[in-house]
Formats: C-alpha cells, sequence, structure tokens
C-alpha cells in the first residue's frame, strides 16, 4: 500500500519581535543580522529554528524533558521508545549506530502580511509571489491559479481600497494607487487572520516588497552590564534587528506516518493486551520485532527478557494523577489534544505563544501565535 504525506499549513502572527539570527556580528547597518532567504532578501524563521523549540516545548509537556534536543547528551539522551509520541513524531539518535527518522517535516516560516506604518496608520504589506507561495491567487479562464497582478511597469504603483488616499507612503518610501484590491483576495485569506489586519492590506510589487520589508525591521539597540558596577560595560554596545509584532507568517508541516504505528491511548492500550500474558506468542514475537526488542534468530530467553523491557515500557507511561494511575493521555492537560503527530506539533507550537523562538528572550522577544491549520495539497513552489 503507497503512503500519501498529508500537508498542513499553518498561519503564525509574530506577538513580540522576533530575533532569529545568522550567528556571530556581521558588518552591516546592525551588529547582529536574522535569517533571511537567499533569493528574495526577505526574513524568515528556518525550519530547523523551529523543529528545535516546538520539540522542546512538546518534550517538557508530555513529561518527557529527556526526549528534547539532539539526544547525545549523557543523561539526555532520547528515549528512543516506540510508546513515547516525542520520538515517534521528531524522530531520536541515541548514538552512532541507533536513531530512527521523525514522521513531520517542518518547513521555514515566511512571511505573508508585513505591518508598515503610513499616514492613515498601520497597514499590512504584501506581494503577488508572497500570497502565491502560500498558496492565495486569482483563477484564470481553466481554472488554474496565478498570481495577483500589480502595474510592473511602474514600480512606484500599489493597490489598496481602505482609504480614498490616492498616494500612500510606506514608511519613507511613497506609492500612488493603482487601482482597488483584487475582489478575491480578502475571501481567499484565513478567517482566522484579525479583521484589522485582513481591511488594511497593500499589494505592491515582488520588486518592491523586499525593499520595504528590510527597510521596516525593528532594529533596537543594548548592551552589557557590569553585574559589580551596574553600570553599563565598556564597549558593549550592539545593535540588532527582529521581525517586528503582528507580522503573518506561514508555514508548511509535512506529516509522513508511514508506519502508523502513533502511540495513541487505545494503540497502548492493545499493546498491553498483547504483553499482559507474559508468554512468548507469535504476536508478542511479531510486536517485539517491531520494537526492535527482539531478533527472529534469538532464544526463547532473549525473548523473555524482551518481554519484561516491553512490560516496562508500557508501564512508564502511565502516571499517577489524584492517587490514580492513569495513561499520559488521560492527564487534563492531555485531553483536548489530538492523539496523532500533528496534534503533537500544535502542542509544542502552543508554548511558543508564551516562551517564543529564536533570541533575545530576556528582552521579551520570540513569542509567536497560531491563528490557523489547514490541511492541503502539495503546493511547491
Amino acid at each position: 500500500m503507497t503512503y500519501t504525506p498529508q500537508t498542513y499549513r499553518f498561519f503564525l502572527m509574530t506577538v513580540d519581535p522576533v530575533h532569529v539570527g545568522t550567528g556571530g556580528t556581521r558588518l552591516g547597518r546592525v551588529d547582529l543580522s536574522i535569517v533571511r532567504e537567499p533569493g528574495t532578501n526577505l526574513p524568515k524563521i528556518p525550519g530547523s529554528s523551529l523543529h528545535g523549540v516546538i520539540r522542546t516545548y512538546a518534550a517538557h509537556r508530555y513529561g518527557k524533558p529527556q526526549c528534547a534536543g539532539q539526544g547525545q547528551q549523557e543523561g539526555r539522551k532520547h528515549c528512543g521508545r516506540p510508546t513515547c509520541p516525542i520520538c515517534y513524531t521528531f524522530g531520536y539518535a541515541r548514538d552512532q549506530q541507533s536513531g530512527h527518522a521523525g514522521v513531520v517535516a517542518i518547513a521555514d516560516a515566511r512571511i505573508l502580511l508585513f505591518p508598515v506604518y503610513s499616514m492613515v496608520g498601520p497597514v499590512w504589506v504584501t506581494s503577488p509571489a508572497a500570497l502565491y507561495s502560500a498558496g492565495f491567487g486569482e483563477q484564470d479562464g481553466e481554472g488554474n491559479l496565478r498570481p495577483f497582478s500589480v502595474d510592473t511597469n511602474d514600480e512606484g504603483k500599489a493597490r489598496w481600497d481602505f482609504s480614498t488616499k490616492q498616494h500612500l507612503n510606506l514608511g519613507w518610501l511613497m506609492v500612488s494607487q493603482e487601482n482597488g484590491l483584487p475582489p478575491s483576495l480578502r475571501t481567499v485569506l484565513p478567517n482566522e487572520i484579525p479583521d484589522q489586519i485582513r481591511n488594511r492590506v497593500v499589494l505592491v510589487s515582488d520588486k518592491l516588497f523586499s525593499q520595504i520589508v528590510n527597510s521596516n525591521l525593528e532594529v533596537r539597540t543594548s548592551v552589557a552590564i557590569n553585574p559589580e558596577t551596574g553600570a553599563a560595560e565598556e564597549g558593549a554596545l550592539f545593535t540588532y534587528e527582529a521581525v517586528p509584532r503582528a507580522t503573518v507568517l506561514w508555514m508548511d508541516v509535512v506529516v509522513s506516518d508511514y508506519r502508523d504505528e502513533f502511540p495513541t491511548q487505545q494503540r497502548l492500550e492493545e499493546w498491553e493486551k498483547v504483553f499482559q500474558n507474559g508468554t512468548c506468542t507469535d504476536d508478542v514475537k511479531s510486536r517485539l520485532q517491531k520494537w526492535r526488542l527482539w531478533k527472529q534468530n534469538d532464544k526463547d530467553e532473549e525473548c523473555r527478557k524482551a518481554l519484561t523491557t516491553a512490560q516496562q515500557w508500557l508501564q512508564d507511561e502511565k502516571v499517577e494523577e489524584n492517587g490514580q494511575t492513569k495513561w499520559r493521555w488521560e492527564r487534563q492537560a492531555m485531553r483536548d489534544i489530538d492523539q496523532l503527530p500533528l496534534g503533537v506539533v500544535r502542542a509544542g507550537l502552543e508554548w511558543a505563544k508564551h516562551l517564543g523562538v529564536g533570541g533575545m528572550g530576556t528582552r521579551g522577544f520570540g513569542r509567536i501565535h497560531e491563528l490557523a491549520c489547514r490541511e492541503v495539497e502539495n503546493h511547491i513552489l
């Protein structure tokens, strides 16, 4: 049977400025710059950064902090158990010889709507390519999706319909109105995007979009403080940039659960029944082989040892709550979370609304909020 991966598109909004740095100090307008796409020069949040924090938050939320991180450090190695939703979802690496790939792939978060100050207040700027890459565009006569149009012969043109003004400043840059927004633009954007954003969209050309975004990033100055004197350290002044709050981003999460063995509460109960007799039946041997605890040619004594290990793994998935023994899935904190790999991702992402992603966390940076999640057909640009 051929397995078809499922793609889910998340729409996110920055609650605070977000700084995901390039690593080290760079020459330029700021000391600490943020990660950008090479082709467009637009800022982004790398999928590797999102994967790391989502895994960490999910691991703590599921009561498995040892399964966060890379798993190579002694004392913090991934458990690697098939009964662990964290190791199953994100994969694990115990040493150079043992490991397993995860079943989710988290892509970069890219800018969809970018906030800019103007003479009529804050507006959210986007471009045909930014919309099209997220799956938004116009239908042509044959039903194919094509990008929304802006007058490409005049880079100073833009489209908006929330103001009668014929000219509008986007930061320092003045643009003139080409005409109103395409009628279908607001209808294709997710309803979960706040109306104060959806109703104040400005559509500019792809060339202009990168210039506007990079000219209106948040730039701050900080200085290291001497703990003994409480004053600024000599020569410790530095500047850094960030994606501003209220930026709308999107990212894809691809779930390829080809194993179809995610440890839901129902499956854990079924596995417990398989092992409960304590004898090495054919069903027990088959399950132990899938769990890499026993090989076909091993002796029955080894099978019994493996069976004991499997029973312990299942027992470890139970916790004490209010004097009762329950599966982890039955805990109050877990009841409203989907018992699927996507649910584990969403559980970790939910904590990013409180704990943030990226650097400068002591300065209140990094919180992001999930606005919507949609299952989509594979759309690669």
